[in-house]
């Protein structure tokens, strides 16, 4: 592998994750995308009581997204070899974390509570 392209990643991690597990988690992320651009424009701003609630749930992504990811790789905090292998880790665990934010934002803005739809701050 000499270079490092779009087509390489893709092939990669349909090896790590499955072609139709990997196609599904890009189809999750295009849908929850669309759904949070939907609600910007729909509320007009941001809430904040929404925003909280998203920001305390990123412990929880970031805890996810690097137990998904050792699950499926067959992977244990002991095969950690080097500097490398803790930024791809904290990459993904911000990752995690963000997509948990911007879900829970979504889900909370397009199902939210009577106590939260008022709010538009």
């Amino acid at each position: 592998m000499k270079d490092l392209t779009f087509q390489t990643l893709i092939a990669v991690f349909e090896e790590i994750f499955g072609r139709w597990l990997f196609w599904a988690m890009v189809a999750a992320a295009v849908l929850v995308t669309l759904a949070y651009i939907y609600v910007l424009i729909r509320d007009r701003s941001v809430s904040w009581r929404k925003f909280l609630l998203a920001q305390l749930s990123m412990p929880v992504g970031a805890v996810a997204a690097v137990w998904f990811v050792m699950a499926m790789t067959h992977s244990h905090l002991s095969d950690i070899g080097g500097p490398v292998d803790v930024i791809v880790f904290l990459g993904v665990a911000v990752a995690g974390a963000v997509g948990m934010a911007i879900f829970v934002y979504t889900v909370e803005a397009l199902l939210g509570s009577d106590r939260t739809k008022g709010d538009r701050a």
